[in-house]
């Protein structure tokens, strides 16, 4: 089968960072699906791995985690999908990604596509949806359609793929007020259109730009990059036993001032599942 892979971890300008290379075809387990690719797309653990995993020396690394596709064939003990089924995942890093004609994942974490989306759509959704809705959720503990009323989420770098869906779910799923962080007027433009309540600049102080929209403080703040830059900001701007929720990888932060608000800071890692099925697809840690 043909697929794009890497064998020596090089600059993505070199000519040979990413290569045409022929495969042989996956051989699926008891739990796995063979699916035809229809889609892929790019995120940043794409651009983390190429860069920090190098290959076995002389084998090919094939990379792509978000897949769009058509499952051909099925394993012996599978009992969720059939062939023909269209299907999305984020896939696991432990195993092959699917930049490639065929590609084999285990069926636990794997969805159907809904019928409403083309492959191309698809294929953009699952690791950024995955990581938005475990951070709302999961990490800040947001409660779906149960929510106290007058509850504050600040989303700092909205305008992003996590942000953009972040944004929506809150919107829909939750009674929480949405302030979303953008600089730029046409990213601005964009987090309105999405549903933001209010739109703040974090090419200003955070709690002054809080301040100026009539808000002293937020419950739940999402921080989606350049956190280290923003640090001292967002503990500013969060109440006393507010949530902090962060998923770059910044510098180390100094979690004291946390701890005077008793105030609680998780991360997740905004990568494919990393554990046998079932599984979790992020890692938490506490500040």
């Amino acid at each position: 089968m043909k697929a794009v892979a890497y064998y020596q971890n090089l600059p993505i300008s070199h000519p040979e960072a990413l290569q045409d290379v022929q495969l042989p075809e996956p051989v699926i387990g008891e739990r796995d699906l063979l699916v035809e690719v229809q889609a892929i797309s790019v995120n940043p653990v794409d651009v983390k791995v190429r860069a920090n995993m190098a290959p076995e020396a002389g084998q090919p690394k094939v990379l792509g985690w978000d897949v769009a596709g058509v499952v051909r064939a099925v394993g012996a003990k599978t009992t969720l999908f059939q062939p023909g089924d269209r299907v999305w995942y984020a896939g696991a890093l432990q195993r092959p990604g699917a930049n490639s004609e065929l590609h084999a994942v285990d069926e636990r974490i794997v969805g159907r596509m809904p019928d409403s989306l083309d492959f191309e759509t698809a294929a953009a959704l699952p690791l950024t949806a995955i990581t938005a809705w475990e951070l709302l959720f999961d990490r800040l503990q947001v409660l779906a359609n149960g929510q106290p009323a007058g509850r504050k989420l600040m989303i700092v770098g909205a305008a992003g793929g996590v942000g953009s869906i972040m944004i929506q779910l809150a919107r829909q799923l939750t009674g929480l007020t949405v302030i979303a962080t953008a600089s730029r007027p046409e990213t601005q433009a964009w987090v309105r259109e999405l549903g933001a309540h209010h739109v703040i600049d974090h090419s200003q102080p955070l709690s002054r730009e809080l301040k100026r929209i009539g808000i002293e403080s937020v419950d739940y703040v999402a921080s989606l990059n350049q956190t280290d830059a923003h640090f001292g900001e967002i503990v500013e701007s969060l109440a006393p036993q507010g949530k902090l929720a962060l998923i770059d990888d910044p510098a180390a932060l100094d979690a004291r001032p946390l701890k005077v608000k008793a105030s609680r800071c998780t991360g997740s890692s905004c990568t494919p599942a990393r554990c046998s099925p079932p599984t979790t697809r992020s890692s938490s840690t506490s500040c």
